[in-house]
């Protein structure tokens, strides 16, 4: 069995791993921008976004990237690449009270994205930098049927559990490896989570090992569990 790796920034080649390659739909367009002032139509934009071949992905505005300046352009073209069936995701998209547009703006982009998975039916992998009270807010005010996934959890357990209530998925990374943190602390207990890679320096094997340690269990078990989770959601 495979294992998956649910968010990464690194393209996969390999057979025994199933990857969901994170892009960023305005970093992208940004970058495009900057070096052809000529490239402002949507249908521009597009002949340049080409999705990696046999590689799923997920796309979104990056709260570090998006503006509202930008919004409609950039939703546009997000909206057509989501139609594509290697696009598993809508993301990685949120909010970071430490980098980006203002808070409010931030929000207005989010739910622009969160109105779109809805209409699409495809889950969220979402980014969030002290904002989570914000976003369980957002989640209670748009009334979400979707699945949202957030990626890189790393805080302390008791708010773990209260986004697990509230219907939340989360995804542990690298943090998991240190066996005292609250993510590490969290996955013994719940078995509502998914394991990624993001940028991190390690292996998804890696982090799948300590994940199996953690729960008392092995690696295969930890995989089952975790495409059963993964099935769920595409049922949505």
């Amino acid at each position: 069995m495979q294992f998956l790796d649910i968010h990464t920034h690194l393209q996969n080649d390999r057979l025994e791993i199933r990857s969901i390659l994170s892009l960023s739909l305005t970093e992208d367009t940004l970058l495009s921008a900057s070096q052809d002032q000529e490239l402002t139509e949507n249908q521009a934009l597009l002949e340049k976004w080409v999705l990696p071949k046999n590689q799923d992905v997920s796309v979104g505005l990056h709260p570090w990237f998006a503006t509202i300046e930008r919004l409609e352009e950039d939703y546009s073209c997000l909206a057509e690449v989501a139609k594509s069936s290697q696009v598993k995701l809508i993301g990685e998209c949120g909010l970071d009270r430490l980098k980006g547009e203002k808070l409010e703006n931030q929000l207005i982009i989010l739910k622009k994205q969160l109105h779109l998975a809805e209409e699409i039916q495809k889950p969220v992998i979402l980014h969030c930098v002290k904002c989570f009270d914000e976003l369980i807010s957002v989640q209670k005010e748009m009334k979400l049927n979707i699945p949202l996934i957030l990626h890189g959890f790393n805080k302390h357990e008791e708010l773990g559990k209260q986004l697990l209530n509230q219907g939340f998925y989360l995804s542990f990374g690298k943090s998991i490896l240190n066996a005292n943190s609250g993510a590490a602390a969290l996955l013994k207990h719940t078995n509502v989570f998914f394991l990624e890679t993001d940028d991190a320096d390690c292996s998804i094997a890696e982090i799948y090992e300590a994940a199996a340690n953690l729960k008392n269990c092995t690696v295969n078990e930890l995989k089952a569990l975790i495409f059963a989770n993964w099935k769920k959601i595409m049922l949505i």
